[in-house]
C-alpha cells in the first residue's frame, strides 16, 4: 500500500524543447516517472508532412536523442518514462526505442498506445452518421474544402495507467490529452478508477501546470523580473497525493522559481471556460486553491471534477496552400508615405496575379524622432501573402525584389528573397469517444482495449459552482481616487492560442485589487484596450480563487496558428500588449 505521493517530472513542453532536460532530470533522480510532451496542433502537421515523405517516420525523432543521453540515468534511478513523442507512428518509435535500448545493453519493457489516428476512418465515420462537426461553428467536416492530412483524437489516461500496471518501463503514445501524461501515472500509482473524478481533476490541474515544462518555473512569466535566475530555468515536478492534491516544485539548485504566480500563469494558459474538458474528467478550474509553501513549492488542492464529455476532440490538419513573406525597412522621414507606396505596389500585384488569396501588411515598431543611430530611426514593414505556389512563391518574391530600384528611398529587405512554403489549415472536430479504438500494445505482446471514460454522475458528486455574475464597472465608486497607469502595474497576464481563438488570462498582483479587476475589466473594456478585438465574439470567465479573469477571443487567429497571417500567430504576446495599455486605476492599488 503506497503512502508517499508520486513524483512526476516533465522534460519537454514542445517538439524542440531543451535537449538536455531529460538527462538532467533523470540524473538528478528522486522522481518516479518522467514525462515528455512533444505534440501540438502545429506539430501534427509537421509530422504529417514527414510521414508523407517517409512512412516509417511521423514521430518526434529528437526523442531518441534525448533518450540516448538519459537512458543510463533512467535505469540507475529506476525512473519510468511516459511520452507522446510517438506522434503519428507510436509503433515505429517503440521499435526504434527498443533498438536503442538494446544497443545500450539493457532490457527495458516498452509499451505503446494507438487508436488516436482516425485519418483512415474519416469517410467511414461520416457514412456512419458522424459528421465531425467543427468545435466552434458546428459545420460538418464535409463542408471543408481541404483534403485531410492528419486526424487525431485526444485519448485519455487510462491506457497509460494500464501499460504501467502491466510493468512497462517506457510508454509511448500518439495523441493523448496533454495532461494524460501525468494523469495516467498518478492513476496507476494510486489505483484510481474512472469514477474518481475529484482525484482525476486534481491530476489534470497538476498536469496542465507542468505540461509546458519551464513555463511553470518562470518561463514566459509576466513577472519575470522578480525571478533572480531565469537564464536556464529548471523543469517542473508534480508531487501528487492520493486525493489528487499536489505540490508543484523543481529540483534544488536549478534555475527559475516555482511561485503562486508562475503556477497561476500556467493554470490560465490556453483555457476557455472554467469547466476544462478532458477525456477522463471535467475539471472545474474555478475550484483550484493555491498555497505558496515557500522554497519553490506551491500546493494545488480543492480541485473538483465531474463526468467527462461523451465526445473527444479530434484535431484534423491539411495543407492549405502556399505562403510567403518579406520584411522591408522604413527609415528616416515620410514613413507613412513610404509604406503607402509599397502597399500600392503590393496590391497592384495581388489584384493582377491569379492565385493570391490573402495578403497582410503590418507596420512593426515605431521610429524615434531625431534618432542618434540608424536602427533607432527605422520601422519594419512585413508583407505576407497566401495562395497558390505559382502566385505566392517565387513570383511574389521576384515582384518584391523588383521594388529595389523603383520605390521609396532607402528601401532594403531583411534577408534574401524566399520561395515560400506550404502552410497548414486546422479543423477541430468532435467525435463520440465510443468510436475510438484506444488500444494498449503491452510489452509482453498482448493488446488491450480501453473503454471510454465514465460518463455518469458518481455517488456524492456535487454540482460545480455557478459562474459569478459580471457586475457593472465600479469606476464610479473610485471617483476622485483614480490615476492613469499601465494595467501591468496591477495585473499579470498569460495568453495563447486555442485553434483559431486566443485566450488571455489576467490576475492581480495583490488580492486587494481583485474586486477592482472583476468589476472593471469587462468585455467592453477589453475591446477598448485591444481594438483588434472589437468586432470579435468574446467570452469572459471569472476565477475568484485565483484572483483572475479569463477571456476567450473567438477568431482572433483566423482558422488557426498554422494558417493565420497575424504576426503573433499563437497570441503569445497578446497578454503583454494588454498589460502595456493605460487605464484608470485606484491610486491605492498603484505601488510606489
Amino acid at each position: 500500500m503506497r503512502s508517499a505521493p508520486i513524483r512526476i517530472g516533465n522534460s519537454s513542453g514542445f517538439y524542440g524543447d531543451r535537449a538536455s532536460a531529460m538527462a538532467d532530470l533523470a540524473r538528478a533522480g528522486g522522481i518516479d516517472v518522467l514525462t515528455g510532451d512533444y505534440l501540438a496542433e502545429v506539430t501534427m502537421l509537421v509530422l504529417g508532412k514527414a510521414r508523407a515523405k517517409d512512412s516509417t517516420k511521423g514521430y518526434a525523432t529528437t526523442f531518441l536523442q534525448h533518450l540516448d543521453a538519459a537512458l543510463e540515468h533512467l535505469v540507475a534511478n529506476g525512473i519510468r518514462l511516459v511520452v507522446n513523442a510517438g506522434g503519428l507512428n507510436p509503433g515505429g518509435l517503440a521499435a526504434a526505442t527498443r533498438e536503442l535500448i538494446a544497443r545500450h545493453g539493457h532490457d527495458l519493457r516498452v509499451s505503446h498506445i494507438e487508436g488516436d489516428d482516425v485519418s483512415g476512418r474519416l469517410d467511414a465515420l461520416e457514412q456512419a452518421g458522424h459528421s465531425l462537426p467543427h468545435l466552434t461553428s458546428g459545420e460538418p467536416l464535409s463542408s471543408w474544402s481541404h483534403q485531410p492530412l492528419t486526424a487525431n483524437a485526444y485519448l485519455g489516461a487510462f491506457g497509460i495507467a494500464r501499460a504501467l500496471e502491466q510493468g512497462a518501463d517506457i510508454v509511448i503514445t500518439g495523441r493523448v490529452a496533454d495532461a494524460a501524461l501525468v494523469i495516467g501515472p498518478a492513476a496507476w500509482w494510486w489505483g484510481w478508477s474512472p469514477h474518481d473524478y475529484d482525484a482525476l481533476a486534481g491530476a489534470v490541474a497538476a498536469g496542465h501546470v507542468i505540461e509546458c515544462g519551464p513555463q511553470a518555473t518562470g518561463g514566459n512569466f509576466s513577472g519575470f523580473r522578480s525571478i533572480t535566475d531565469l537564464d536556464q530555468p529548471g523543469f517542473p515536478i508534480a508531487e501528487i497525493a492520493a486525493d489528487g492534491s499536489s505540490v508543484i516544485t523543481k529540483d534544488p539548485g536549478t534555475g527559475g522559481a516555482v511561485t503562486e504566480g508562475t503556477v497561476t500563469a500556467q493554470l490560465l494558459y490556453e483555457i476557455g471556460a472554467p469547466a476544462y474538458l478532458n477525456p477522463d474528467v471535467t475539471t472545474h478550474l474555478n475550484t483550484v486553491e493555491l498555497t505558496d509553501l515557500g522554497n519553490d513549492r506551491v500546493q494545488i488542492r480543492g480541485v473538483r471534477g465531474s463526468a467527462p464529455p461523451a465526445t473527444a476532440k479530434v484535431a484534423i490538419t491539411a495543407v492549405g496552400g502556399w505562403e510567403n513573406s518579406v520584411i522591408l525597412a522604413l527609415t528616416g522621414s515620410d514613413l507613412d508615405a513610404k509604406a503607402e507606396l509599397v502597399e500600392r505596389s503590393v496590391h497592384r500585384y495581388t489584384e493582377a496575379a491569379d492565385g493570391v488569396d490573402a495578403v497582410a501588411i503590418d507596420r512593426i515598431g515605431q521610429a524615434r524622432q531625431d534618432p542618434d543611430n540608424q536602427n533607432a530611426g527605422t520601422e519594419l514593414l512585413r508583407i505576407a501573402v497566401q495562395g497558390t505556389k505559382e502566385a505566392a512563391g517565387r513570383a511574389f518574391s521576384s515582384r518584391m525584389v523588383e521594388l529595389a530600384l523603383s520605390s521609396y528611398p532607402g528601401l532594403y529587405a531583411l534577408g534574401p528573397p524566399q520561395p515560400g512554403s506550404a502552410f497548414g489549415v486546422y479543423w477541430p472536430a468532435l467525435l463520440d469517444q465510443a468510436m475510438l479504438d484506444h488500444t494498449v500494445h503491452h510489452h509482453h505482446g498482448t493488446t488491450e482495449t480501453i473503454a471510454p471514460g465514465a460518463r455518469h454522475r458518481a455517488s456524492g458528486e456535487v454540482t460545480p459552482p455557478a459562474e459569478p455574475p459580471v457586475t457593472p464597472s465600479a469606476q464610479d465608486g473610485w471617483a476622485g481616487e483614480l490615476v492613469v497607469a499601465s494595467l501591468g502595474d496591477i495585473v499579470h497576464a498569460r495568453s495563447g492560442d486555442k485553434g483559431g481563438d486566443a485566450n488571455v488570462g489576467i490576475w492581480v498582483h495583490d488580492r486587494e485589487a481583485w474586486e477592482w479587476l472583476r468589476s472593471t475589466l469587462t468585455v467592453d473594456e477589453l475591446r477598448r484596450l485591444l481594438p483588434e478585438t472589437r468586432d470579435l465574439a468574446i467570452e469572459r470567465y471569472e476565477f475568484p480563487n485565483l484572483g483572475a479573469v479569463n477571456f476567450l477571443i473567438r477568431g482572433l487567429l483566423g482558422t488557426g496558428a498554422t494558417s493565420t497571417l497575424r504576426l503573433d500567430a499563437q497570441a503569445k504576446a497578446l497578454g503583454e500588449w494588454l498589460r502595456s495599455r493605460s487605464t484608470s486605476v485606484p491610486r491605492s492599488l498603484v505601488k510606489a
